[in-house]
């Protein structure tokens, strides 16, 4: 691969493992964390002679935050990797509260503080990237069709990380960290992004008392209901007048009404601060929706997201690794996004990311005067 960089047309690659996914996923404590150490002495030893052209990612195990903060600084402290891939997806057999099997998606519910990972990371100088799987949920549990389960899974999973971190917190408690999702394509994220701003609209703490029950006029409902009920709400007029004056909204607890609360979300500004500044899309080179991340005209304040290149190379389905960047050259082509938007897509937003999180991530790398000119 190093000797065809450059026929692939890519100057500098980052190498995320698939053969450590399912690791990550391992539910044997002991196998996970063995594994994740070999993986990853592994891919320091053979991969060091090439760090000019090439880096691999170190495998972090997530189930517990003390396992994460334990092999962040073997592999990055001692080992040297500079990127780490993570599951924002970890399956606990039963929550704390005695809640039957459930996916914990490490911000919003966790039975875990995962503050001490994402300040590891931050001490560290590196983002932590996600990838994770999303067969067996819901309606993705076919037992005869692989491709009906692998529809929409990477996105689904990717969302539910992504939306869990930000409603948790975790993005405004560390602004200035930045967050990757790998595989999953940006559509997802375009419609996270805008559907965070119109339920802030709607449904934040002072908004949502508009529609409070409580503030209903009984007296006026009472006359309405005698001057219009007709035919056989006529008859029902008592049962509509108690369910008026009953007030549903006096069972609510009231520390429950801000559901952004949690969040350190305090208008769409903030949306959308995180968005554009801490996190960062990877998306498939035949994906024609990656053209919604740099169409300011659509998204809510005018934003663009920070979709960037991910060519699958080493995957079984990518035959021949040499048409992938041409393929996603064909966005240009067809008229859904502009050069500049392509230098971005393929180099400025991935090197930001990197750059921005360790200074000298790319010193000493092919790409060093494009990053430090």
């Amino acid at each position: 691969m190093y000797d065809r960089l450059d026929e692939f047309g890519i100057d500098f690659a980052l190498l995320y493992p698939g053969v450590g996914l399912p690791l990550m996923s391992c539910a044997n404590a002991e196998l996970r964390q063995a594994g994740a150490r070999a993986m990853n002495t592994y891919y320091a030893e053979v991969f060091g002679p090439y760090g000019d052209r090439m880096t691999p990612t170190a495998v972090i195990p997530m189930f517990t935050p003390d396992e994460a903060v334990a092999e962040l600084d073997h592999a990055v402290g001692v080992l040297g990797l500079k990127a780490v891939v993570m599951t924002g997806i970890v399956p606990r057999a039963r929550r704390a509260d005695g809640a039957a099997q459930w996916i914990d998606t490490l911000g919003h519910d966790s039975d875990f503080d995962y503050d001490p990972v994402w300040t590891r990371c931050q001490e560290l100088g590196v983002v932590p990237a996600f990838h994770g799987i999303g067969f067996g949920w819901g309606s993705r549990t076919s037992r005869t069709n692989y491709v009906y389960n692998h529809l929409g899974n990477f996105a689904a999973a990717q969302e539910a990380i992504c939306r869990s971190l930000v409603m948790g917190g975790v993005t405004a408690r560390f602004p200035d960290l930045r967050f990757a999702f790998l595989e999953g394509g940006v559509s997802w994220a375009a419609q996270l992004y805008s559907d965070l701003i119109g339920h802030w609209e709607k449904r934040n703490g002072q908004a949502i008392m508009a529609n409070d029950p409580s503030a209903i006029d009984a007296e006026l409902a009472d006359r309405l209901i005698g001057d219009y009920a007709t035919g056989r709400l006529a008859t029902k007029t008592d049962i509509v007048r108690s369910s008026i004056h009953a007030g549903p909204s006096a069972i609510v607890d009231p520390a429950t009404i801000d559901e952004f609360v949690s969040s350190g979300i305090h208008g769409p500004a903030d949306v959308a601060r995180i968005f554009s500044d801490q996190l960062f899309f990877g998306c498939e080179a035949d994906d024609p929706l990656n053209a919604l991340a740099f169409s300011a005209d659509l998204l809510p304040l005018g934003i663009r997201l920070n979709a960037f290149f991910g060519s699958d190379i080493g995957h079984w389905d990518v035959p021949d690794q040499r048409e992938v960047l041409p393929e996603a050259w064909g966005l240009v082509e067809h008229g859904h996004i502009s050069r500049e938007d392509f230098g971005y897509f393929t180099f400025g937003n991935v090197t930001r990311m990197l750059h921005e999180a360790n200074p000298s991530f790319f010193v000493g790398t092919a790409v060093e005067a494009r990053v430090h000119p």
